[in-house]
C-alpha cells in the first residue's frame, strides 16, 4: 500500500462578488481534484482546534495526523528543524522575516517575495551587526530566516506580519515579558536595511525592499513521535518551505529538498513530482505540499489565486495520480487543503475546507463531484487529525 498526501496550502476562501459568488476553489479548472473527490470519500474537515491560531503549524501539523494541542511548541522550532539548525534546551527559535513597511504599515510580509540569494547578504549581515551575546541568525528561504536566542523571550506576545497587511507597526509591537528586547532588535535593523545594496537594487528595478526584520512565532524545542511508531509508515515530505520539512524531520521522515522549489508560484512544480515518486518507490508515505495558493491568498490576488489552485491540480495532483495508477500496487490517495486564505481577508481563518481520501487502482474516467468549501453543506465533519489517524493506520491487502 503507497500513502500519498497532496496538500494544496490555504487554498479554501469565501465567495466572491467578481465570480458569481463561487470561491476560487468553486471557480478554478480542477477536473483531477473533482475526479478524486468522485472516486473516494470527500469531507469538510477542521484543521485547527478553536483553542489555537490558525496558522500553518498548527494546520500542517493536524494534517499529518498528530494533535496539536499536545505537540505544538511555536512555528519557529519547527521551522529551525527543517532548517537543521541545532537547539539546545536553553533555545529559543524565532521566526524571522524580511518585511516591507511604508509610511508606517506592515505593506509586505515576504519584502515582494525576496529570493534567497538577495536574502542571504542580509541577513549574513544582521548576524555580524546584531548576532552574538546568544543570538544566531540563520539563512532559512526567500523572506523566511530564523533568530536562535539562548534565553530569550519566549513569553512575549508577537504577531505573525502576513495577520496584519496594511495595519500600523506600532499597533502589533512585541508586548508582554521582555518584549522591549524584541522590538529593540527589529528597530536596531532598520538603519542596517536602509541601504543595503541588495535593496538599492530591488528598488531600481522597481520591487519592494526589506525594510526591517519582524521576529514571531517564538517557541522552545519540539519534539513528535516517528511516523514509524506512530503509523507503521516511513516515507519522506516534499516541500518548499522549512516549516513543513521540519514536521517531516522531527518526524523521522526524509525532507531532501527540490531544486527550484521556491514557495511561490514559479516553484518547480516537475522537480517535486519526481521526488515523491523517488520517495515512493523506496518507502510507503509521502506527503507533497505546495505553498502558493496560500501565498496569493494573503497578496489579496483572486486570478493569481486561482491560477495557482489550477496549477497544483494539473501539475501536481494529475501526474502523482496517473503514476500511482501505473504502480501496479494498492494505493491511497489523499488531497487537501491546510486552511482557508481568503484574498478578501488576506489572512488564514478557521473555517474547514475539503479532504478526499481515495483508494486505488480505480477508473479515471469517473464523472466530477465538487471538492470545495460546499462538501457537506458547509458544515464541518470534526478534527482532521482524528480522521486521518484512523486512515493513516489503515493497511490495504
Amino acid at each position: 500500500m503507497k500513502i500519498a498526501v497532496l496538500i494544496g496550502d490555504g487554498m479554501g476562501d469565501y465567495p466572491l462578488a467578481e465570480l458569481g459568488g463561487k470561491t476560487p476553489l468553486q471557480a478554478a479548472v480542477i477536473p483531477n481534484m473533482r475526479r478524486i473527490a468522485a472516486a473516494g470519500t470527500v469531507r469538510l474537515v477542521t484543521t485547527v482546534p478553536n483553542e489555537l491560531s490558525p496558522g500553518s503549524d498548527v494546520a500542517n501539523l493536524s494534517i499529518m495526523g498528530f494533535d496539536p494541542r499536545k505537540f505544538y511548541t511555536g512555528r519557529a522550532p519547527i521551522e529551525a528543524a527543517g532548517a537543521d539548525i541545532p537547539m539546545s534546551a536553553e533555545d529559543v527559535a524565532f521566526r524571522c522575516n524580511l518585511i516591507t513597511v511604508d509610511n508606517g504599515l506592515i505593506a509586505d510580509h515576504s519584502s515582494g517575495h525576496i529570493t534567497t540569494e538577495e536574502a542571504r547578504p542580509i541577513v549574513e549581515l544582521l548576524q555580524q551587526r546584531l548576532g552574538g551575546n546568544g543570538r544566531r541568525f540563520a539563512v532559512s528561504a526567500g523572506y523566511r530566516h530564523l533568530l536562535i536566542w539562548t534565553n530569550g523571550p519566549c513569553d512575549a506576545q508577537t504577531t505573525p506580519p502576513h495577520d496584519v497587511l496594511d495595519q500600523p507597526v506600532e499597533k502589533y509591537l512585541p508586548t508582554g515579558i521582555r518584549g522591549d528586547e524584541i522590538i529593540r532588535l527589529m528597530e536596531a535593523s532598520k538603519p542596517l536595511l536602509a541601504n543595503h545594496p541588495v535593496n538599492a537594487a530591488r528598488r531600481a528595478a522597481g520591487k519592494r525592499a526589506a525594510t526591517q526584520i519582524w521576529l514571531w512565532g517564538q517557541g522552545r524545542q519540539t519534539t513528535l513521535p516517528s511516523y514509524q511508531e506512530a503509523f507503521g509508515l516511513t516515507g519522506g515530505v516534499i516541500s518548499a518551505v522549512d516549516l513543513v520539512r521540519g514536521i517531516g524531520k522531527l518526524a523521522g521522515l526524509e525532507a531532501r529538498p527540490v531544486p527550484g522549489a521556491t514557495g511561490f508560484t514559479d516553484t518547480n512544480y516537475a522537480g517535486k513530482v519526481q521526488a515523491a515518486l523517488d520517495t515512493l518507490k523506496r518507502h510507503d508515505f509521502v506527503f507533497v505540499h505546495v505553498e502558493a495558493p496560500d501565498e496569493c491568498g494573503h497578496m489579496g490576488d483572486r486570478a493569481q489565486k486561482i491560477g495557482a489552485i489550477e496549477a497544483f491540480d494539473q501539475r501536481i495532483v494529475g501526474p502523482v495520480w496517473q503514476e500511482l495508477q501505473t504502480m501496479g500496487c494498492p494505493y491511497r490517495l489523499i488531497i487537501g487543503t491546510d486552511h482557508c486564505t481568503p484574498v478578501t481577508v488576506r489572512n488564514h481563518t478557521k473555517d474547514p475546507v475539503p479532504m478526499a481520501v481515495m483508494e486505488g487502482p480505480v477508473n479515471t474516467a469517473v464523472a466530477e463531484k465538487p471538492f470545495d468549501e460546499s462538501v457537506d453543506g458547509g458544515k464541518s465533519q470534526g478534527l482532521v487529525f482524528e480522521w486521518l489517524k484512523t486512515i493513516l493506520n489503515q493497511r490495504g491487502e
